[in-house]
C-alpha cells in the first residue's frame, strides 16, 4: 500500500514538473528565445533544411508534433480601422497581402521546437513611390502540444541575421517570385528608390517585433495548385525601444501554408515544355533549311527576319540561365532549357544566316579569304551589337516591357515586305510558318496567360489575345503570299518596278539565238512568253532559265545578277 501511495506522488511530481517546465519556457521566452538551440546544425541549404524539416516526425495522430516548417501564404489588416501611430506615417494602408517563411526544428526540451523565420508584407505604403513593402527577420519557439507560436524581431540589437534571412529566403518560391518581378513586373526605377528609402531600416532602429499567433491543421486542398497544410492566426505588436512609443497599431495576421514542392514541380514542367518547344524549333529549321538549300532558295528568305529570331532566342538562353544560377536547386532544369535554346540560336539559326548572307553575296566569294573574313566580322559584330544593345533598352524601358514584346514578336515582317519587293515565289515552307508561329507563343502564353504559372506573373487574357492576333495575322499574309504570289494583297499603283523577262526583242543575225541551258536553238518567231531576255541581252527557254534561277540568280552565259523573276 505505501508502495502504491508512492508510485502515485511520483507520477503526480511528474506531471506537475512537466507543466512547470512548460510555463516557464511560456514565461521566460521573450528573455530566453535566443538562448534555445536546435538539436542539429542548420542545413547549408534551403532544400536540405525544406527537406530534413519535412521528414523530421511523423504527422499522425492527434498530439504529435507538427512541423510547421514552410512558406505561409496569407494577408494582414490593422484592428483598428487604420494606423494610429504617428511614428510611421507612410504606414498607411489597412490591409494587405503577407508572406511568412519558417524553419523550425526541435531543441533539447521535450515539446519545443525552435524557429527561426521571415516576414514580407506586401501592400504596406501608401505614399508617392509607391514601394511595395517590408521585410522582418523573427526568431522564437514553437510549443506544439498547446499549438503555440511566439516569434520576436528585437531588431534593435547587433544581430547577424543578414545570412540567416538569405537562407530562410533561398527556396523556389521567393526566388523565382524575385526573378519574375526583376523581368516582368518591377521597373529599374523603383529597385533604385526601394534602396534609398526603406522602412525596413527605419524598424530596425526604434522597433520591436512580438507576433503570438495560434496554428491549426487544414484540410488539404488543390483547387488553386497550392497545397494547404497549416493555418497561423496571430497578433503582431511593435512597442517602442524606451519609451518611444508603438512602432504601428497591433495588426491582425493570418497565413496558410503552401506546398512549395508544387512551385519546384511547375518550374521543372515548365523547362521540359521549354526543351521539347526547342527540339521542335530545330526541328522546323532543319525543314525549311532543305526547302531552300539553293543559291537562290537562300536569297530569298531575309536575313533580318533570321537574325531577328536568333536574338529572341539568344535572350532566351540568357534568362534561362540567369533563372538557374539564382533558384540553385532547379539549376539542372533551367540550365538544360537554356542549353537548348543556345543550340537553336547558335548552331542552325546563325548557320543560316551565314548561308543567306552568303547567298547575297555570290560576288564576294570569290576574293579572297581576307575579303570574306572581314564580312564575317562585320556580321557577327553587327548582330552582338544588337543583342547587347537590345539587354540595354529593354533595361531602361523595363516599364514598357509588353509592348516590347509585341515589338520582338514582328519577326515575320521583314520577310513580308522582302517578299513584296523582290517578288520572291515560296521563300518559306508552310510547315516553318505555322510551326515556328506556334512554337514562339507557347513561352509568353505561359508566363502571362496561364493563371497558376510558377512566376505569378499576373495573367493578362486581353494581352495575350492581342499577341496571338498579331502574330496570327503575320503568318496568315505569308500563307497568303506563298499560295497566291508575294505582292497578290498590293494595289498596282503601289508596287514597285519589276524587270520584264518577257519583253519584246528584234531578231538579230548577229546575236546567237541558242540557249546555253538546254543547247538547242530558240525560234524567235513564237510567242514572247516561250523564251526569256536577262538584263544583259541574252536568251534562254523560259523553262530553262526558271529553273536555272531556282539554283542561281546568275546569268549562264557571264555569270552577272539576275533580278528576281
Amino acid at each position: 500500500m505505501k508502495k502504491r501511495q508512492h508510485l502515485g506522488v511520483l507520477r503526480l511530481g511528474f506531471v506537475e514538473c512537466q507543466i512547470i517546465i512548460w510555463l516557464s519556457v511560456w514565461l521566460a521566452f521573450p528573455q530566453q528565445a535566443a538562448g534555445l538551440r536546435p538539436i542539429r546544425e542548420k542545413a547549408r541549404t534551403w532544400s536540405d533544411e525544406w527537406l530534413f524539416g519535412r521528414k523530421q516526425v511523423p504527422e499522425g495522430g492527434r498530439f504529435s508534433a507538427w512541423n510547421i516548417t514552410g512558406t505561409y501564404r496569407g494577408n494582414w489588416k490593422f484592428l483598428d480601422s487604420l494606423n494610429s501611430s504617428s511614428k510611421f506615417q507612410d504606414f498607411q494602408k489597412s490591409n494587405g497581402n503577407s508572406v511568412v517563411e519558417l524553419v523550425a526544428v526541435p531543441t533539447k526540451i521535450t515539446g519545443v521546437h525552435y524557429v527561426q523565420g521571415v516576414v514580407v508584407f506586401h501592400d504596406v505604403f501608401d505614399n508617392d513611390q509607391n514601394l511595395g513593402g517590408a521585410q522582418i527577420s523573427l526568431e522564437g519557439v514553437y510549443i506544439w502540444p498547446f499549438r503555440q507560436l511566439r516569434l520576436v524581431a528585437n531588431s534593435g540589437k547587433e544581430s547577424d541575421s543578414g545570412q540567416d534571412e538569405n537562407n530562410l529566403l533561398s527556396n523556389p518560391y521567393h526566388l523565382l517570385g524575385i526573378f519574375s518581378s526583376q523581368v516582368f513586373q518591377e521597373s529599374a526605377r523603383d529597385r533604385i528608390l526601394q534602396r534609398k528609402i526603406s522602412a525596413r531600416n527605419e524598424m530596425d532602429k526604434h522597433c520591436n517585433i512580438e507576433i503570438a499567433a495560434q496554428i491549426s491543421r487544414v484540410a488539404s486542398s488543390e483547387n488553386n495548385g497550392d497545397k494547404n497544410y497549416y493555418h497561423m492566426e496571430g497578433l503582431m505588436e511593435s512597442p517602442g525601444v524606451g519609451d518611444d512609443g508603438d512602432c504601428f497599431s497591433p495588426l491582425f495576421l493570418n497565413a496558410t501554408s503552401l506546398n512549395v514542392e508544387v512551385y519546384y514541380n511547375k518550374a521543372v514542367n515548365y523547362t521540359l515544355m521549354v526543351t521539347f518547344v526547342s527540339f521542335l524549333q530545330v526541328l522546323l529549321l532543319i525543314r525549311q533549311m532543305e526547302h531552300g538549300n539553293t543559291q537562290s532558295g537562300a536569297a530569298k528568305v531575309s536575313i533580318v527576319m533570321i537574325g531577328h529570331q536568333a536574338i529572341m532566342d539568344a535572350y532566351l538562353c540568357l534568362l534561362h540561365l540567369t533563372a538557374g544560377i539564382l533558384v540553385e536547386s532547379l539549376f539542372n532544369a533551367f540550365a538544360t532549357a537554356a542549353f537548348f535554346k543556345f543550340v537553336v540560336f547558335s548552331i542552325f539559326e546563325m548557320r543560316y544566316l551565314l548561308a543567306i548572307w552568303k547567298a547575297t553575296r555570290p560576288s564576294n566569294s570569290g576574293e579572297g579569304w581576307e575579303t570574306m573574313r572581314r564580312e564575317l566580322s562585320f556580321l557577327y559584330s553587327r548582330f552582338y551589337g544588337i543583342l547587347l544593345g537590345g539587354i540595354l533598352i529593354m533595361y531602361e524601358l523595363h516599364n514598357y516591357m509588353r509592348p516590347i514584346l509585341l515589338l520582338m514578336y514582328s519577326f515575320w515582317i521583314p520577310q513580308i515586305v522582302t517578299n513584296v519587293i523582290r517578288d520572291s515565289r515560296k521563300p518559306l515552307h508552310p510547315y516553318y510558318i505555322v510551326g515556328m508561329s506556334i512554337t514562339r507563343l507557347a513561352i509568353p502564353l505561359y508566363v502571362f496567360g496561364c493563371p497558376h504559372n510558377f512566376m505569378r506573373v499576373v495573367p493578362s487574357k486581353a494581352w495575350c489575345v492581342c499577341l496571338c492576333t498579331f502574330v496570327g495575322l503575320q503568318a496568315v499574309v505569308l500563307l497568303l503570299q506563298h499560295y497566291f504570289g508575294s505582292r497578290c494583297f498590293v494595289p498596282r499603283q503601289m508596287l514597285p518596278e519589276k524587270y520584264n523577262y518577257h519583253r519584246r526583242f528584234s531578231p538579230d543575225v548577229s546575236r546567237n539565238t541558242d540557249c546555253v541551258i538546254c543547247m538547242t536553238a530558240i525560234n524567235l518567231r513564237q510567242r514572247t512568253s516561250d523564251f526569256m531576255v536577262t538584263p544583259c541581252e541574252h536568251l534562254f527557254h523560259t523553262g530553262c532559265l526558271q529553273r536555272w534561277m531556282d539554283i542561281k540568280m546568275e546569268c549562264p552565259t557571264c555569270r552577272r545578277s539576275l533580278p528576281p523573276a
